[in-house]
């Protein structure tokens, strides 16, 4: 038990840095706040909002695997390497497809919910 006490104090050490200095999890906190009333007025169903909020929550948990991609790149060395930029390209094109899927999961909800007349 004392072992997922102090896991849990590490992810909310992680959590708290985050929120402080990293501007991409900023917004997406934000998002994910303005989502949970929005998302419960609009989503036709319980499923519909767990998927809208949940792919958020993917949004988040994805950039937070890239800041640690970048973080540990940065540790290595801050000069330029060839292979440090691919992985933070790749880290980066993760977040860009967890944002298509936000994007997709929303909107085939929101017009689904349109043509369907609620």
């Amino acid at each position: 038990m004392q072992r997922i006490f102090l896991a849990l104090l590490n992810s909310m050490r992680a959590l708290k840095h985050l929120a402080q200095h990293e501007k991409a999890v900023q917004q997406e906190l934000a998002l994910f706040l303005i989502s949970l009333p929005v998302a419960f007025f609009l989503a036709p169903s319980w499923l519909a909002f767990l998927l809208m909020t949940g792919s958020i929550l993917f949004l988040i948990l994805v950039e937070v695997l890239n800041t640690g991609i970048e973080a540990a790149c940065d540790a290595v060395s801050r000069d330029f390497h060839k292979e440090i930029q691919i992985a933070k390209d790749c880290g980066s094109l993760a977040v860009l497809i967890s944002t298509i899927i936000v994007a997709t999961v929303w909107g085939y909800i929101l017009i689904s919910a349109y043509f369907s007349g609620f």
